[in-house]
């Protein structure tokens, strides 16, 4: 019995896809000099709307993946996707990172660049444009990306908080192949 849930753990990892963000190297300055250790950032997702972010920092690159793994596998969140786009504009903000994400029609792709196309991909966004603006710094603009998708919403459930039908929130170009 005790191996079977050991099974069924394993199996749930490895559902996840897992990609490394960056790898940096942080200095501690301390009075006899500085102290080097590994900073890791880790998405992980499974293409199906869950998301999670971990950081890890060790003396070695392996303990930091380790680490940023693990912490990235306890910290899942859900995202509302609308097929393989996303339902609405959203813009998300840490620190001076600002991300801009569109919905995007079929066939477009992820037009992302470093950390928000991770993001993206492992969360199953497969159409969408975005723009990162402000600052560059990687690990803010991830977090950026991730602030704007916790903020997406059901259309269903705005369909319902504004008293209208969920089809009539649908982007333009789904309405269109509505009426043709």
């Amino acid at each position: 019995m005790a191996e079977n849930q050991f099974d069924k753990q394993y199996e749930q990892q490895d559902a996840f896809e897992e990609r490394v963000i960056e790898i940096a190297r942080v200095a501690k300055v301390v009075k006899g000099g500085r102290r080097f250790r590994f900073r890791v950032t880790v998405v992980v997702g499974d293409k199906k709307g869950t998301i999670g972010m971990g950081v890890g920092k060790a003396n070695a690159v392996p303990d930091a993946m380790r680490k940023a793994s693990e912490r990235a596998r306890k910290d899942l969140r859900s995202v509302n996707i609308a097929g393989t786009t996303i339902p609405h504009e959203t813009i998300g903000k840490v620190a001076g990172a600002r991300v801009f994400l569109k919905p995007a029609s079929a066939g477009t792709g992820v037009i992302a660049a470093g950390g928000v196309r991770a993001v993206l991909e492992v969360a199953g966004v497969r159409d969408i444009l975005t723009k990162s603006m402000g600052s560059a710094n990687v690990l803010n603009v991830v977090m950026a990306t991730f602030d704007a998708l916790d903020t997406l919403r059901s259309p269903a459930i705005e369909a319902a908080r504004r008293g209208k039908r969920s089809d009539e929130l649908l982007p333009f170009w789904e309405r269109r192949k509505q009426h043709a």
